[in-house]
């Protein structure tokens, strides 16, 4: 979500691509997503000289999902610094998230936006959830038609019941094709989100899971409860015999 200053009004950022990359994990027993997005970012201008009509610098808010830490910010490879932005929240199908801020400085007709993020992956209505705010509307202009979004999600637990939407509105999800690869132990999850300028586009993508692990656990504890409690029982009663004879 980059804005330009308000005196560039001819100014056009665009965005063919974007790359961005999930790690789902366990720390401490909570799962938790961390996520690199690459945004390769262009300056178009209606002048021929597009070099003088760049501005010093480009203010940028970015949404961020509850909880989140670790957040890096950086341009062609250099750390920028950021900031909360306590001006306005950012509304998805699943909450309004807060925003982070900070200035893209100095400014270049082209350059590479980095983005890394960590926040705990949220649980509703049973399952895991995680949701990423594509937004891609302010790149696309008749200068610059279409957008690619590549999603990689390393899953580094085991899962189940794994379903991918996009959130057209906050009622209405439709489930997106992926497809799967397996690296090992880690199941490996692509999608790609293409958008159009002046088409319906297909809103953020949000990703819903099983964790297999806790539900063997629990289907576990449901098996060995039982089962403690009727050897438990048992013991109880082999004992109250034992005393009669003794008696």
């Amino acid at each position: 979500m980059v804005a330009a200053n308000p005196d560039t009004a001819n100014l056009i950022i665009a965005m063919p691509e974007e790359y961005i990359h999930y790690t789902i994990t366990r720390i401490n027993g909570t799962l938790w997503a961390k996520i690199d997005g690459t945004y390769p970012l262009q300056i178009l201008t209606d002048t021929d000289n597009a070099s003088s009509c760049l501005p010093t610098e480009l203010p940028m808010v970015y949404p961020t999902p509850p909880d989140t830490t670790n957040i890096h910010v950086s341009m062609n490879h250099a750390e920028l610094d950021w900031s909360d932005y306590p001006y306005d929240t950012h509304h998805t199908a699943i909450g309004d998230w807060t925003m982070i801020y900070c200035l893209i400085a100095p400014v270049q007709e082209q350059f590479l936006l980095k983005i890394h993020y960590e926040h705990p992956v949220q649980r509703i209505n049973g399952s895991y959830l995680f949701l990423y705010d594509l937004n891609i509307s302010p790149y696309l202009s008749p200068q610059s038609l279409n957008s690619t979004a590549y999603f990689t999600i390393r899953m580094d637990v085991n899962v189940s019941n794994l379903h991918a939407y996009t959130t057209q509105s906050d009622s209405v999800w439709n489930p997106i094709n992926y497809t799967t690869t397996q690296e090992g132990n880690t199941q490996v999850v692509s999608i790609e989100m293409h958008s159009e300028y002046d088409k319906p586009l297909l809103g953020d993508l949000a990703i819903s899971f099983s964790d297999s692990e806790a539900e063997t656990r629990e289907v576990t504890l449901w098996i060995v409860i039982p089962l403690i409690l009727i050897a438990a029982l048992l013991a109880l009663i082999i004992y109250r015999k034992q005393r009669r004879k003794t008696r």
